[in-house]
């Protein structure tokens, strides 16, 4: 296999080189040394890294909680399940707040359907009215 440099890396894992920069600047991989004059050779581990990156973006993990399950190993499974269980609980509560603002969003939508054509959009005016539900900005979860 020729040198692994970042654009091979990236192509490798289907990221951007920029990606491959993001995680290098946070500490989630390791920048490869540079020889005079030449390129930063990755190693294939590398490859195995950012693929974990990426995998467990998309179960849901930030980068934040990704640098803390690279921190931990094969040793630390009880840490590891319980990130994934607060993980869980995290996906079940955005559940229930997409769920709510879909129930808000379809009686906005069902109340057009019932009202007469008008001048104004009951939709758009709902957006505006501070006394709409869909009008408040939700409480952080």
């Amino acid at each position: 296999m020729s040198p692994l440099t970042i654009g091979k890396l990236a192509k490798h894992t289907e990221v951007t080189i920029e990606t491959i920069r993001h995680y290098q600047r946070i500490g989630l991989l390791t920048e490869p040394a540079k020889p005079h004059g030449g390129y930063r050779v990755y190693s294939a581990d590398s490859i195995k890294r950012v693929r974990f990156i990426k995998r467990a973006q998309q179960a849901g993990f930030t980068l934040k909680e990704i640098a803390t399950l690279l921190s931990l190993d094969g040793a630390h499974c009880t840490d590891v399940r319980q990130l994934a269980e607060h993980k869980c609980q995290q996906i079940d509560q955005q559940i229930r707040d997409l769920t709510a603002l879909r129930q808000a969003l379809e009686g906005l939508v069902n109340d057009c359907q019932k009202t007469a054509p008008a001048a104004h959009c009951a939709i758009l005016d709902a957006f505006s009215d501070d006394a709409s539900p869909l009008g408040k900005t939700p409480p952080p979860t």
